[in-house]
């Protein structure tokens, strides 16, 4: 009886030792399998944040940086834009019509003599409105100096689109008579 007691205790050790070993073993092997899986996410979630989301940050963090640059620049554009550009205030009939008379009123101050003058369909594009103005003036080489200095110094800017100057007949006394057509472009913003 005692060799089947023995045999019945080491079985019985066995099962109460063997069992819970196998058991923590298993648990460890499951425990060591999600800790693999949860670290190689780690390790996906972090490259692909350097990858992506790094390079994004910087330049935001670079923009933010800058923000006193940019405003500066937008204030400078904001400037530039007032020489060339005529506020929304009116629209595009008066625009043009203002900036006619005072083409008209600097050419007639050079010693140029009007023809014709005609402010154009306006044309849209994005926010701003081209408005062109055709004028056909008359008068000598000293004139037409002095008209263009003068549309140079005006602004908001009259700009020229295309000018096409012809001498007429001979000259009389040495002074040659030019007829040129002026093609202005007036810009105006949609809103003000």
């Amino acid at each position: 009886m005692s060799a089947y007691f023995g045999k019945f205790m080491q079985q019985y050790l066995r099962s109460q030792i063997v069992i819970p070993l196998v058991t923590v073993a298993c648990l460890l092997a499951v425990a060591l399998a999600a800790g693999t899986y949860v670290y190689q996410k780690h390790q996906w979630v972090q490259t692909r944040l350097t990858d992506f989301i790094g390079p994004r940050y910087a330049r935001l963090a670079g923009l933010k940086a800058g923000g006193d640059a940019l405003s500066a620049a937008a204030a400078r554009a904001r400037e530039l834009e007032a020489l060339y550009v005529h506020d929304g205030s009116q629209d595009a009939n008066q625009t043009g019509n203002e900036v006619q008379q005072r083409v008209r009123s600097l050419l007639t101050a050079a010693g140029m003599s009007i023809s014709s003058s005609q402010v154009l369909p306006a044309k849209t594009e994005e926010q701003m409105e081209r408005i062109p103005l055709s004028v056909r003036a008359e008068g000598d080489i000293a004139a037409l100096q002095g008209a263009l200095i003068g549309l140079a110094e005006q602004r908001p800017a009259v700009i020229i689109d295309q000018i096409s100057i012809q001498s007429q007949d001979t000259p009389d006394r040495g002074v040659q008579r030019l007829s040129v057509q002026f093609g202005f472009l007036i810009l105006r913003r949609l809103h003000s």
